[in-house]
Formats: structure tokens, sequence, C-alpha cells
């Protein structure tokens, strides 16, 4: 049997699935892995407790599509219910800016 060749893409991307690495003692770390609390507006939406700020924006669009708030026709555009209007501060927000606005409510 032959060996095909690997690309480049398949030796450095890391699995599907699986997590991000914790820091080892000793190490600081990144921004998306301090451990963050929401604000009540915030926890409304993703639960209450300190979390990673990734893990906060994959619960605010997990809420946004089972809620089904992105305007249909421009998927960018998220429409604000009224507990996403509190975060935002107002009823419309695109993908975009959305992370603007989430970093006012972590801590």
């Amino acid at each position: 049997m032959t060996k095909t060749p690997e690309t480049k893409a398949e030796k450095k991307a890391p699995p599907k699935g699986t997590a991000v690495e914790k820091p080892k003692a000793g190490h600081k770390p990144n921004a998306l892995q301090q451990p963050l609390q929401p604000s009540d507006d915030l926890a409304a939406v993703v639960g209450k407790g300190t979390m990673a700020r990734g893990e906060v924006v994959s619960k605010v669009w997990e809420y946004i599509k089972a809620n089904k708030l992105q305007n249909p026709d421009d998927g960018r555009e998220i429409i604000a219910d009224d507990k996403l209007r509190k975060v935002f501060g107002k009823d419309k927000v695109t993908m975009f800016e959305m992370n603007k606005h989430l970093a006012q409510h972590l801590k």
C-alpha cells in the first residue's frame, strides 16, 4: 500500500470538534479563554456564571437561531427581541457590531 501525501492544510488543521486547550499553569489565557461574568441582561440570554467570551458568543448565536431572530432578507442583520434589546440597546444590529455590544456586558 502506498501512502498518499498529505497537504499542508491536513497536517496543520486540528480535527473538528476538539476543544481549545486550556492554558498550562503559569500561562496567561488569551482573550477568548478569559473567564468573564455576564451582566444580568446578558445572563438572561446565555445563563449565569462565568464563561469565556467565545462561549458567550456561541450561546448568543444559539439563542438567535433558536428564536429565528435573523432577518430573512439579510442574514447579517439580527432583529432583537425584548431580551436582546436590553443587551444591544436598539432593535436591529449587524452581526459585525454584535460583539461590540456584548463586550459592554462582560466583566
